[in-house]
């Protein structure tokens, strides 16, 4: 299973803090039942940090006339919203809530050139509250793809995540696929669409990144 960089640093010293304590039951505790649960339960949430920062080896697939998914998890609205960082207007946005056990590894939806990014502290919401979109710390990043329609998509922090990682950088050419950074822990992804977008999912629906088709670009003239 390949790891992901940015959880090197973190699963060595969540596997050496479970360690410790795993060592210190077996050594200080006399009951047998305790010491083997508390070395399980150790054991797993040392495992657990491998899975999480696992990368996927699904195939990356490339078709400009589409927004494929920034990120795994479930679909949780496709509204209409009122955008008014970038766009200044009407659009619809896709949100895509991430869990525990979701991959949270995000990658550019659409390729193109980056126009616009920008880091927002803030608030520490459940990733699912609505408004977490705009209130919770988040990153903004908008692509112009080749047929000249933009995209923007936002990496949105959860109660638990407390750091965001972003590749993104002004003016410079992403493939669509590659990699945009990292959620650490539960998180949410929002991507927002021109209002005139084919949306192909529905709400509830199971996302998996670099893979399913959220919508089908009209191109601009």
């Amino acid at each position: 299973m390949k790891i992901h960089k940015e959880g090197t640093k973190i699963i060595i010293i969540n596997f050496i803090i479970w360690a410790v304590v795993a060592a210190a039951f077996i050594v200080l505790c006399n009951n047998p039942w305790v010491k083997w649960i508390a070395v399980a339960v150790c054991a797993f949430l040392a495992l657990f940090m491998f899975r999480f920062f696992r990368v996927p080896s699904n195939p990356v697939v490339k078709d400009g006339d589409f927004v494929f998914a920034p990120s795994y998890g479930e679909v949780t609205a496709i509204k209409e919203v009122e955008e008014n960082e970038y766009f200044k207007g009407r659009c619809r946005r896709i949100s895509i809530y991430l869990d525990f056990f979701d991959i949270h590894i995000t990658w550019f939806p659409v390729g193109g050139k980056v126009l616009y990014y920008k880091y927002h502290p803030g608030k520490y919401f459940f990733a699912w509250y609505h408004k977490s979109s705009e209130k919770n710390e988040h990153t903004s990043i908008v692509v112009e793809t080749e047929h000249g329609v933009p995209v923007m998509f936002r990496q949105i922090a959860g109660i638990v995540a407390r750091r965001i990682v972003c590749y993104a950088e002004v003016g410079k050419e992403f493939e669509q696929g590659s990699e945009a950074g990292f959620i650490k822990f539960g998180s949410r992804l929002d991507v927002f669409l021109p209002l005139d977008a084919e949306i192909l999912v529905k709400k509830g629906d199971k996302a998996v990144g670099q893979v399913t088709r959220l919508a089908r670009l009209n191109r601009q003239k």
